[in-house]
């Protein structure tokens, strides 16, 4: 901010300055008087014109104090106003913090205002990610390969103190070998306060701890991959990874436990051929999925994290009996910058109607890793046991699970803050199958 005084651009005039100019125009008057003084004892005492210069001068003086103190109160004025611009404004104060019963009506009043939108705060805010891979396997009909893995943009904005808009725009391998575009979670939040959250639109499914500490960018995983586990949708995955609704989350009151919640309803995932696995416009049935977690972060133990997850929904297959889904879920995770220690289990429980008979289809895995400056040796082991006759996976979501379990080794190298490399070693063994070796270099990189 800049002022025009006596027709010349400067910066705004502190009181310091304004004590120095006013002492400086002191000595200059002074000087004159005496000069004029002096001058009227040369000459004839007593006259007149030396009586009425000297009354003119002091009422010019009066004139240019007076002038003065209406220069600094304006100054002062400006420097408040400066002050409060430089402050952030009462939409940018924490959530938490609310209006006093002993404020102002008007500003009361003002609070209760609809919250008004900054251009300058609602710009998108982009960050990028993504990966190129070397890999091969030993598996039949597979080839060793380049592969231009996910490109990740994640886009945030601020639409006002309580609500944010984010969504990943994520560009991936699509069918065949071309590249299609998804938007892979679309959310508008409204922040009540750290006890509320609410979030509508497409969202990850809080099932275990994996599937929201590890979006779809690979450069956080310290692997070169997820575990099976929680392999996404369209990547073969068995688990609701995504869902379109509303969530609720926030903090428990609880002290130094730290315990928080999650409350979500959706569509659920698609059983039918024909309808994407994510129902992201129409649900094939008047059933709503539901899950519920809760999960505590006790301040005693820096960086550990214990939860579990309940989901249930019903699958409506294509003259097929109704299935019951539910999914129970449990972790104790503990990721900190130089060491991480991850474990999960759950069960999958698919209960058709009309049939005595349950499926249950347990799984787990366990990570664990040790940062040495730059390196980063990991070791994950992941375990999943599915029915041969297990009515959903094959038949429903088209994917073969049977049992599965093995080792995977690597390396991760961070070659800058921004460039990561990592090679990791898989062995999986199979049920009526032989065993699948594989092996990747993964290139990661942020943006």
């Amino acid at each position: 901010m800049r002022f025009h005084i006596l027709g010349t651009e400067t910066s705004p005039i502190s009181r310091t300055d304004w004590a120095i100019v006013k002492r400086i125009f002191a000595v200059l008057l002074g000087i004159l008087v005496s000069t004029t003084i002096l001058d009227g004892q040369q000459t004839e005492t007593g006259t007149d014109a030396d009586t009425q210069t000297i009354k003119a001068l002091m009422r010019r003086i009066e004139q240019l104090e007076a002038a003065d103190k209406q220069l600094q109160a304006r100054v002062e004025q400006l420097e408040k106003v400066q002050q409060a611009l430089a402050q952030p404004s009462i939409t940018q104060l924490p959530t938490h913090l609310s209006v006093s019963s002993e404020a102002p009506a008007n500003e009361q009043s003002a609070a209760l205002e609809p919250e008004k939108s900054d251009a300058d705060e609602t710009l998108l805010n982009i960050r990028g990610f993504g990966d190129y891979s070397f890999h091969g396997d030993t598996q039949k009909g597979t080839s060793t390969s380049f592969t231009f893995g996910q490109i990740d943009l994640f886009i945030t904005s601020h639409l006002s103190d309580r609500f944010r808009f984010l969504t990943d725009l994520v560009f991936e391998r699509g069918r065949g070998n071309s590249y299609e575009e998804d938007l892979e979670r679309v959310l508008l939040e409204y922040r009540y306060n750290d006890h509320l959250k609410l979030a509508v639109g497409r969202y990850h499914t809080a099932i275990g701890y994996y599937n929201l500490a590890f979006r779809h960018s690979g450069w956080f995983q310290t692997a070169t991959g997820r575990p099976f586990l929680f392999l996404f949708e369209d990547e073969g995955g068995i688990l609701p990874t995504h869902n379109v609704g509303v969530s609720a989350s926030g903090l428990i009151p609880s002290g130094n436990v730290g315990l928080h919640y999650i409350a979500e309803i959706g569509n659920g995932r698609a059983s039918r051929p024909g309808f994407q696995s994510v129902q992201n416009f129409v649900d094939e049935n008047h059933h709503k999925s539901l899950n519920l977690a809760l999960f505590a972060r006790p301040d005693a133990v820096p960086g550990l994290q214990v939860g579990f997850s309940v989901y249930r929904d019903v699958l409506a297959p294509a003259e097929l009996a109704r299935i019951g889904e539910t999914i129970l879920a449990g972790y104790a995770a503990l990721a900190r910058p130089r060491f991480e220690w991850l474990n999960e289990a759950l069960v999958i429980r698919h209960a058709p109607r009309g049939l005595p008979h349950v499926f249950d289809t347990p799984g787990f895995y366990t990570q664990i890793s040790r940062r040495f400056g730059s390196y980063r040796p990991y070791l994950r082991y992941q375990y999943v046991n599915a029915s041969d006759d297990e009515p959903v996976f094959l038949s429903v979501y088209n994917t073969p699970v049977g049992l599965q379990h093995g080792p995977s080794v690597g390396l991760r190298y961070d070659a800058t803050e921004s460039v990561a490399i990592k090679l990791q070693y898989d062995y999986t063994a199979l049920r009526h199958q032989q065993a699948i070796s594989g092996l990747a270099l993964q290139l990661g990189f942020a943006f």
